[in-house]
């Protein structure tokens, strides 16, 4: 195992972080060969059979290309859960994570009886993440394409977690028929086309398009559309957060703002950028 190691180190060496490349060999030799960190490192000395050589070869062939380990993988972690994911939705981020984290700071009073929604799940990382959160309350979240819902519905029968998946186009939210909810949270496509230049290039070739684009004419069209939404869904006093770009901050603030919400609060991550807000009806 000590020379597919080095084989994947010296392969990769250049193209990614040495701390990424490390991240890369734990995972691929855990994907693999069914080994934790632990028996990685009392193996080390040990011969692995040719099957998981050639496995491995093919994977770093793809690294090569740049593309998402995730993907290669077929499954992420992401607030404690396992997730299957592929080219239907996008890999989630540790932002989102941090705006999981945010929500449940405000210590939101939604028990048994309360609704929830997200909107526009992909994945369904923040509805699960939200059921994980909350437990008690109903749980819904919708998407545009079915395929993504199916990957959805696959991550909550894989993490044990109840939460209803339906199709619906939230830019046409009027054409359905829906119940009052006490939270509504969002991380709607919002990346500008003009933005793609600043972008990764493993993100701009196999991460779904129609999950990160708006158009530079009408980049918060998601925004305003959920926030209609809400002020007619949304219970008195109950709370709407949505991820940001962190380029649109004031503006997201002030369309808010004008939809007639209150407590409007931008919040930074990690990093210093503003990507998170929330407000309430």
């Amino acid at each position: 195992m000590k020379a597919t190691i080095q084989y994947i180190q010296k392969e990769l060496n250049g193209l990614y972080p040495e701390t990424e490349v490390k991240a890369f060999t734990r995972l691929i030799l855990e994907h693999v060969c069914g080994l934790d960190y632990t028996a990685q490192v009392l193996t080390r000395e040990s011969e692995l059979n040719a099957h998981c050589k050639r496995v491995i070869s093919e994977i770093v062939t793809r690294l090569k290309q740049f593309e998402p380990i995730q993907y290669i993988l077929g499954e992420t972690e992401f607030f404690g859960l396992k997730l299957k994911v592929n080219p239907a939705v996008l890999i989630p981020r540790p932002e989102t994570e941090e705006l999981l984290h945010w929500i449940s700071e405000t210590r939101l009073q939604v028990q048994a009886g309360s609704t929830v929604i997200d909107i526009g799940t992909g994945s369904g990382c923040i509805a699960l993440g939200l059921k994980k959160l909350f437990p008690d309350p109903d749980v819904s979240a919708i998407d545009f394409f079915e395929e993504t819902l199916e990957t959805a519905r696959q991550n909550a029968a894989l993490n044990n977690l109840n939460v209803n998946f339906f199709q619906a186009d939230i830019l046409k939210w009027e054409d359905y028929e829906w119940e009052k909810f006490n939270l509504i949270v969002s991380n709607p496509p919002y990346v500008r086309d003009s933005e793609k230049a600043a972008m990764f290039p493993n993100v701009l070739k196999y991460e779904p398009e129609k999950a990160l684009f708006v158009s530079d004419s009408n980049p918060l069209i998601f925004y305003r559309k959920i926030a209609e939404f809400a002020q007619k869904y949304l219970i008195e006093n109950g709370w709407l957060f949505f991820e940001i770009n962190e380029n649109l901050g004031k503006e997201t603030q002030h369309l808010l703002e004008n939809a007639g919400f209150f407590t409007v609060e931008i919040k930074k991550d990690l990093f210093g950028k503003e990507r998170m807000i929330r407000c309430r009806k």
